[in-house]
């Protein structure tokens, strides 16, 4: 696998703007970022190995992301 850039995950805030406190909630925001980052790693390897165009399969993870539904954000406006 080829070497991959630094990540650094964000510091982690509230719709208010007020940074996650819990030590314990960033623990788990922070290790599903990697998962997800080592995820997306393997999928765009996988897509280049068999031929695909890299900034094509970067765009489809982008628009994943941004196809993503927000369930509590829309449950609570109803």
């Amino acid at each position: 696998m080829a070497q991959s850039k630094k990540f650094a995950p964000p510091k982690w805030q509230g719709p208010d703007g007020k940074p996650v406190s819990c030590l314990e909630k960033i623990k788990v925001l922070d290790q599903n970022l990697e998962e997800i980052r080592q995820l997306c790693a393997d999928a765009v390897e996988d897509a280049v190995l068999m031929g695909c165009d890299l900034e094509q399969i970067r765009g489809v993870l982008r628009h994943l992301v941004d196809s993503l539904d927000q369930p509590l954000v829309d449950r609570t406006k109803k």
